[in-house]
């Protein structure tokens, strides 16, 4: 077993071997940009475009056309929300999303609000849910868009997605999911889920970082865009800009590799997810798991360890790459706004840790991750003066603090 070792996989995945097998030749051997019609050069990397765009769309149970290839999911949910406020701006001007999306949808909706747009932020459940019968009420007929993540990146909660998506086309509302956390790790179907726009990412899926793709229904109803980005009309006049061939090609394996091994895949992550907890659970009081563990992805735990301060526990961990927070967040110091939607107090929020298990992860790492997380937050809470009270039996909301 080799240190350190990595257990923030939400954040990104180490590329596959085969992924880095299938972009190789793409560097220097067919080089072409897939927009040259008139040579072989272009003609191959058209190919290769076209072989990825198709795995892609099989992952998710799409056709090839309907796969717009972006530099990522933040460009992809950018195209998804302000295409379609532009381009449906006549029919309404109302988007609905949820307070716990990632930034990259939470600030893009920002951004329309300050152009007239009005967006609702639906609360959540403590358990990371939505309430359906509050979406029901939150559309009007003003209401063109509802954006809700298939999985949320920080407490791996999945959302009840096809319901969602049934709501939406029962009321002739589009509906976008951000899946980045989701697809290739569980199945996702977007037919049978009813959604209208999908954004995904290579780097999530043991792919190559910089390239994404954005699912647009092409047929009951399809869905039209305004482009973000003008030039030379590539990908369908949806994304204009030379695409990424060997990320691309890189892209479609690692979607490829995910749709035959994700079953397998899944149920060991879930193994030893469990055995984590469990340890954890078994040896330590006072921890909280954050969201339902019901309905959440396989290789996702996030726990609170109360009385311990977040931010000491990871340096005391400091040979394991976890995260207090999402990676797009944890330069603030600010407890996680995902927590505090599911009511969480700021110390607990606080002391957070995601662990996000992944591809490469042993049974092994599991073992030494938690005799030293179990480690570090038994020493961390002998310094500590609040959990002493607590295991005298001090009721700490009754204590009157004072100010020196």
């Amino acid at each position: 077993m080799k240190l350190p070792i990595y257990m923030d996989y939400h954040a990104t995945t180490p590329m596959d071997p085969r992924v880095f097998e299938a972009m190789k030749p793409y560097f220097i051997e067919h080089f072409g940009n897939a927009a040259s019609r008139n040579h072989s050069f272009g003609w191959e990397a058209e190919e290769a475009v076209e072989k990825a765009r198709k795995q892609v769309a099989d992952l998710i149970g799409a056709t090839a056309k309907e796969i717009v290839f972006t530099s990522g999911a933040t460009e992809s949910n950018n195209l998804a929300l302000k295409g379609v406020a532009e381009m449906y701006a006549e029919r309404g001007n109302h988007i609905i999303t949820a307070a716990t999306e990632h930034k990259a949808v939470l600030d893009t909706c920002k951004r329309l609000e300050k152009s007239g747009v009005r967006v609702t932020y639906l609360p959540v459940l403590q358990n990371g849910l939505i309430d359906l019968d509050m979406l029901r009420e939150a559309i009007t007929d003003k209401t063109i868009l509802v954006s809700i993540m298939y999985a949320n990146n920080e407490i791996g909660v999945v959302q009840p997605v096809r319901e969602i998506g049934k709501i939406c086309k029962e009321r002739g509302v589009l509906f976008h999911t951000d899946g980045v956390q989701a697809a290739g790790k569980i199945l996702v179907n977007v037919i049978s889920d009813h959604i209208d726009l999908m954004s995904i990412t290579g780097h999530k899926m043991y792919g190559p970082k910089g390239v994404g793709a954005l699912y647009v229904r092409r047929r009951n109803p399809r869905v039209q865009l305004t482009a973000q980005m003008d030039g030379g009309g590539h990908e369908r006049g949806m994304r204009s800009g030379t695409l990424n061939v060997p990320g691309i090609a890189g892209f479609g394996a690692a979607a490829e590799i995910c749709n035959q091994e994700m079953a397998a895949e899944g149920a060991r992550l879930r193994a030893l997810r469990d055995k984590l907890r469990a340890k954890l659970e078994s040896e330590l009081d006072e921890v909280y798991i954050n969201g339902s563990m019901e309905s959440r992805l396989p290789h996702n735990l996030n726990i609170s360890f109360a009385y311990v301060e977040g931010e000491s526990l990871l340096m005391g961990i400091n040979d394991v790459a976890v995260s207090s927070g999402s990676a797009c967040t944890s330069a603030t110091l600010e407890p996680s706004y995902v927590l505090k939607a599911l009511g969480a107090g700021d110390d607990l929020a606080h002391s957070s840790i995601r662990f996000g298990l992944g591809r490469f992860n042993t049974e092994e790492e599991v073992d030494y991750v938690g005799d030293k997380v179990v480690d570090v937050v038994k020493k961390l809470r002998e310094l500590s003066p609040l959990y002493e009270m607590f295991k005298e039996g001090i009721d700490l909301t009754k204590v009157q603090w004072t100010a020196h």
